[in-house]
């Protein structure tokens, strides 16, 4: 019993000893360095924290965080909600009755985003819809402390159309339609005529 009782305590000391031992050890500072310098990781020894947020940590530039969309930037060729696996972006499209402009890469721009919405609760930060995206609107940006008390906050809205505006986009593209079918329609022979 005595045995017992003593190699229970040997036990607790080793244990107790070493979370002594590196309570009293971390007297310094963790410095901010680039991920990409030799000492990164052996700078560990002897720290605790950083002062976060007066401090952060460097991010590598691969890094996959937040999301960010340059509405002005998409054609809403749909790509990256098709290809995502979790199906954490959402795209209304509506097609333009004209040309509405151009991206800054010169690309022409066709269809209005009547909703682009990426809910970052399902997103698993893969990184594949930045990949697909042939005007290089979607990107990866280097933020990665959002934090909200509701779930329905990181439901994010990128598209700058209001439902009015969307309403009446969609009314112009079914007049011109409809104007389309028309003509269309007039320029063939009916079926009751002896033609």
């Amino acid at each position: 019993m005595s045995n017992k009782a003593a190699n229970g305590f040997i036990t607790a000391w080793k244990g107790l000893s070493l979370t002594i031992g590196h309570l009293f050890a971390s007297n310094s500072k963790r410095r901010v360095i680039s991920a990409s310098d030799d000492n990164y990781f052996k700078q560990l020894g002897g720290t605790n924290t950083i002062q976060y947020p007066h401090q952060s940590m460097p991010v590598p530039e691969v890094g996959r965080y937040q999301l960010d969309v340059e509405i002005d930037d998409c054609i809403v060729c749909d790509l990256c909600a098709k290809i995502c696996p979790v199906d954490c972006i959402t795209i209304d499209s509506i097609k333009a009755t004209e040309l509405i402009g151009n991206t800054s890469d010169g690309s022409p721009k066709r269809i209005y985003a009547a909703k682009f919405d990426i809910d970052m609760a399902k997103c698993m930060y893969c990184g594949l819809c930045t990949i697909v995206c042939p005007t290089e609107c979607i990107i990866m940006t280097n933020t990665y402390d959002r934090s909200v008390f509701e779930l329905k906050d990181l439901n994010y809205e990128f598209s700058d159309m209001t439902p009015e505006a969307a309403a009446e986009k969609r009314e112009l593209l079914e007049q011109q339609q409809e104007a389309r079918r028309l003509a269309k329609e007039g320029g063939k022979p009916s079926e009751g005529s002896g033609a």
